[in-house]
């Protein structure tokens, strides 16, 4: 079955100016323009939008997309499969989330005890439905599955006091970053005392640690608009500054 702009973006739940775009960046072009100038789309199109939507439903960039469905070597059998997987590790995290909210509200009227521990369950399982939502397919590509499963254990098996601790590590890594850039040093002891921070951060989360996959992943923060956007809310350069202290503080060259 074919179909113009409106019949698909219609069918698809997305605007015709989406379906538009698409085709300017060559993400999905038409199967062929009509005699009227009307874009038609056929089955081949219809399966590819397919999986855009879906890697876009799991927080994948455009850019990202296109590369990935444009290679030569795209199985789309396996990226459906690979979907799943990750929609199932979703749909198992939001349950653990409202398992955790359905017993805070039975604590808060009187009709269950809960541990602390319990408390803080929901949390690490929005915490890594969000990462994996965010940042699961690049992290994923660039560490592979085996490193990310077990962060995302490491995380739920996280105690109270060691999840404070990492989020307390974060607001420092982020208050004595601002203090190093504003030297424009890298190699200097507020921005190496970043490094450090950051380092003791991510140990929080790693199962183990390289100087060369903490360089790696600095060189992310750069290289994915995402990251480098967090990084660069207030003070543009954060993001590049903080991967050239890291490379200083593990001797990693580029």
């Amino acid at each position: 079955m074919e179909y113009t702009v409106q019949k698909l973006g219609r069918l698809a739940g997305i605007s015709t100016r989406t379906l538009r775009y698409y085709d300017e960046i060559g993400l999905l072009k038409p199967a062929r323009i009509n005699s009227s100038g009307y874009r038609i789309y056929g089955p081949k199109e219809v399966d590819r939008l397919q999986q855009i939507l879906f890697y876009r439903e799991l927080g994948v960039g455009l850019e990202r997309i296109k590369a990935i469905v444009n290679d030569p070597a795209f199985d789309g059998a396996k990226a459906l499969r690979e979907h799943r997987e990750q929609l199932l590790e979703r749909r198992r995290q939001l349950d653990l989330l409202i398992a955790n909210v359905e017993k805070t509200i039975a604590w808060t009227e009187g009709r269950m005890t809960m541990s602390d521990k319990e408390k803080f369950e929901g949390f690490k399982a929005q915490l890594i439905e969000e990462n994996e939502r965010k940042y699961g397919k690049e992290v994923r590509a660039k560490y592979g599955d085996d490193v990310v499963d077990r962060s995302n254990e490491k995380l739920r098996s996280m105690t109270p006091e060691a999840l404070e601790e990492a989020m307390r590590l974060a607001e420092q890594v982020t208050e004595t970053l601002a203090e190093a850039y504003a030297t424009g040093d890298p190699g200097g002891e507020p921005a190496q005392k970043a490094a450090d921070l950051h380092k003791r951060w991510l140990m929080h989360y790693w199962s183990e640690y390289s100087p060369e996959a903490h360089a790696g992943l600095a060189q992310m923060y750069v290289d994915d608009e995402r990251f480098t956007a967090y990084y660069d809310t207030k003070q543009p350069g954060t993001a590049a500054f903080l991967r050239d202290a890291i490379r200083i503080y593990t001797g990693v060259k580029p």
